[in-house]
């Protein structure tokens, strides 16, 4: 298991934990998903075999309804071929 699956797992079980905006850039560049910052207050997360594009405010804490769209995009990117 990988640092990023770990990563996500953590995120999965405790969604309101202290997530950073890093901790999902960094789960996202490991498995390959575009991470687009255009220097304003949202992240913008999507993935060449995905429809879905996740917008995340950049301020802390991060919302967990955002952590649990990001753990079912990260779910979704996983099981495509």
């Amino acid at each position: 298991m990988t640092r990023a699956d770990k990563r996500v797992d953590s995120m999965r079980q405790n969604p309101r934990g202290d997530w950073r905006i890093d901790d999902l850039k960094t789960v996202a560049q490991r498995i390959g998903m575009r991470v687009r910052e255009s220097g304003g207050s949202h992240v913008g997360f999507s993935h060449p075999s995905s429809a879905t594009v996740l917008t995340v405010p950049a301020r802390r804490p991060i919302k967990p309804v955002y952590i649990r769209m990001f753990v079912d995009l990260v779910d979704e990117v996983s099981e495509s071929p």
